[in-house]
């Protein structure tokens, strides 16, 4: 008989943040289970900056507050300035990151902007508490990980990359 294991929500998130930057080089995600925090080390000043801009400093699962602390790799600061739109700030936080497939940056008209950020198709799967599957697993899709993380953003939405070799063809040429 297989044994239960629940994971904390707080770890579940720690997870998430970590699959999305795995393919990320500038940067790496721990947890401090004692300090019960996030810790996000960046290479990358500016990208540093951005990610602390996005990201919460705290999130409350009950009665446990997460930190998330973002540090900068050296003492240097990007010098992001504070009142830049959420789509710059995503792209300098994404840039970089081998999971985004391309930024698909829309001028609106009257200075609107729009930024669609297509991720690689890929399952994300990640240890989790969903009693729903008896393995204990959860499968998932970057776009909905970014969802999650980075919540309801102006102008920025967060999608899956399609396979552009398979548009437009004739139907006997489908694979």
């Amino acid at each position: 008989m297989a044994k239960l294991k629940l994971a904390a929500p707080w770890t579940t998130y720690y997870r998430q943040i970590q699959a999305l930057f795995k393919h990320d080089k500038e940067v790496r995600v721990f947890f401090d289970e004692h300090d019960v925090a996030l810790k996000l080390y960046v290479e990358n000043a500016v990208k540093a900056d951005a990610l602390a801009q996005l990201l919460p400093e705290t999130m409350t699962f009950g009665n446990v507050t997460l930190k998330i602390v973002v540090i900068p790799a050296n003492t240097a600061t990007g010098d992001l300035p504070e009142m830049i739109d959420d789509i710059d700030k995503v792209r300098f936080a994404l840039e970089g990151n081998e999971a985004v497939a391309q930024f698909y940056p829309i001028e609106g008209i009257f200075s609107n902007r729009m930024l669609y950020v297509a991720f690689k198709k890929e399952v994300v799967q990640f240890f989790n508490d969903d009693l729903s599957d008896i393995r204990g697993m959860c499968s998932t899709l970057y776009a909905n990980i970014a969802n999650e993380i980075f919540g309801r953003l102006n102008g920025v939405f967060f999608c899956t990359d399609s396979e552009a070799q398979n548009f437009g063809m004739p139907l006997g040429e489908w694979p």
